[in-house]
């Protein structure tokens, strides 16, 4: 075939291998052949493909997982690459499935154009693989925890009645600093040094936690400062909504896009003369999570959604509905801070305005009838309140 004629590619991949295909512009197989998932293998591909014919476009299965290597240097060789999803079961059961099958229906749903996306950029990719340590350090973190706390529910009376009174994190530094040695019975002893080990990993996973949330909050803020920065939205939150729609943003098409990728686009569910909606059960549960995580902080400190929410309670309408109704004007919200540039206000100003005034933070946070932690952590820029941070900066100036 002639390298002038216009063909789309399609690439099955797998953990050590990727299969690639390729079709006219109207739908006539041209040849495809499997290659190693190195770089070299990559390289063969495109070249591959490049003397079958003019590359118009390459449909990837798995563009940030096993398909991540050959998407990276299809694009380097700038060529066009849209992930495409695998083919439903009822069409494998039909037609039968192999890597060959799977790298020409690649390459017939770039054809075709319908439910392509965008492959998500390298930075995105960074963000998760931090996002993914943290949330690992977290998630062991607590396991850890509850395993000290079921052996205290057995262990000898004085080892229980001594650890088990306090707060988790006052018990969890003593028993690091414990000494399962001095115990002359041997079931004190093991379960101290038990208890001792999970301590010290508890600490550990903390310290790693704490790390990898400072990284994750500095690429955040860099990414998207205006995202940082609305209200009730914390760094792991904007981390998740940015993983989930990619730091490159021209990949979301629209508002309604966003809504369903999130899982909150109100699902039709009607019948007959009942004309109503429900909440959806798909999308990036991850990304609804995050939401919803957004919506019960505003429903408890922001002032206009708990008017909202009166309005809605007025109106009958129960807690789901209301947490619905909320998660969609959110991701509404969300989409224009993922894809415009919001200005951000500086709080930069407020810490040496208050001492120059020689006003105390005590006597500031009396003032707005807040806790003295929460002027601290705005003053330092550690935590967005745009209104508080207005309404102090009046007061500062006015005193």
């Amino acid at each position: 075939m002639s390298e002038s004629t216009p063909i789309v590619g399609g690439v099955d991949t797998h953990a050590d291998t990727i299969h690639v295909a390729a079709i006219t512009v109207t739908g006539a197989q041209v040849g495809d052949r499997e290659f190693p998932t190195t770089k070299a293998g990559y390289t063969a591909a495109i070249r591959f493909l490049n003397g079958l014919g003019a590359v118009e476009r390459i449909g990837v299965e798995g563009t940030s997982s096993y398909g991540a290597g050959f998407t990276r240097v299809a694009t380097a060789a700038a060529m066009e690459v849209v992930e495409v999803t695998r083919a439903v079961k009822s069409s494998r059961r039909l037609k039968g499935k192999s890597d060959p099958l799977d790298a020409y229906s690649a390459a017939r749903t770039a054809l075709a154009g319908h439910g392509l996306a965008t492959p998500k950029d390298d930075r995105t990719a960074a963000l998760r693989a931090l996002h993914v340590a943290r949330r690992s350090a977290v998630k062991h973190r607590t396991t850890a925890i509850n395993q000290i706390k079921a052996l205290l529910i057995s262990a000898p009376d004085a080892v229980r009645e001594k650890y088990s009174g306090s707060t988790t994190l006052r018990m969890i530094e003593a028993l690091a600093r414990s000494r399962p040695a001095v115990a002359t019975d041997p079931l004190t002893r093991a379960v101290l040094m038990s208890a001792k080990m999970l301590a010290q990993r508890v600490q550990f996973l903390e310290s790693q936690a704490e790390a990898l949330g400072a990284q994750i909050d500095a690429m955040v803020t860099t990414a998207n400062p205006g995202l940082r920065a609305a209200h009730g939205v914390g760094s792991d939150t904007a981390a998740q909504l940015l993983i989930t729609a990619g730091l490159n943003s021209h990949r979301l098409r629209n508002e309604a896009a966003f809504a369903a990728l999130c899982g909150v686009a109100p699902v039709p569910a009607s019948s007959g003369k009942t004309n109503r909606h429900r909440l959806s059960r798909g999308g990036d549960r991850a990304a609804n999570n995050a939401l919803f995580r957004i919506a019960l902080v505003r429903m408890r400190y922001h002032q206009p959604t708990k008017q909202y929410v009166e309005r809605q309670q007025a109106k009958g309408h129960n807690r789901m509905e209301i947490l619905r109704k909320l998660k969609r004007a959110i991701a509404r919200e969300i989409f224009k801070l993922l894809t415009r540039q919001i200005p951000v206000p500086e709080y930069a100003d407020l810490r040496p305005a208050r001492q120059a005034k020689n006003i105390t933070i005590t006597s500031a946070a009396n003032h707005f009838g807040v806790w003295p932690t929460v002027i601290s952590r705005i003053e330092r820029g550690q935590q967005r309140h745009d209104e508080l941070a207005d309404r102090y900066r009046n007061w500062l100036k006015a005193s």
